[in-house]
């Protein structure tokens, strides 16, 4: 069965500046510097774009930041800790919308 996510894409990422390489260039210098050492480890950056690779449900992001932090030295209780840490926020952002919901409610039936 074909799918639109192809695990084969992911290491051809850098063929996409064939289309336009100054602003392939351009963002892969970005991409680069941003994870790099700073006031954050490269290994905790790993484990946030392992939690936003969850929340965005980008397959892709998952199996690169899965890879990524185990070079960098996460393990598997940090890495579920990190899936757990994104998937409370976004249930937490679902619910908080609950509230329109409940103010709805209570205007159409007070």
């Amino acid at each position: 069965m074909d799918t639109y996510y192809k695990p084969e894409h992911l290491p051809k990422f850098g063929t996409i500046a064939e289309g336009n390489k100054e602003l392939a260039d351009a963002f892969f210098a970005y991409y680069g510097k941003v994870f790099e050492d700073g006031a954050l480890t490269a290994r905790e950056k790993a484990l946030i774009a392992l939690a936003v690779a969850h929340t965005i449900q980008c397959p892709y992001c998952i199996d690169a930041y899965t890879s990524g932090s185990l070079e960098k030295g996460a393990d598997l209780e940090q890495m579920t800790e990190a899936v757990h840490v994104a998937t409370a926020i976004r249930g937490g952002a679902s619910l908080v919308h609950g509230i329109q919901m409940l103010d709805k409610v209570k205007d159409m039936t007070m």
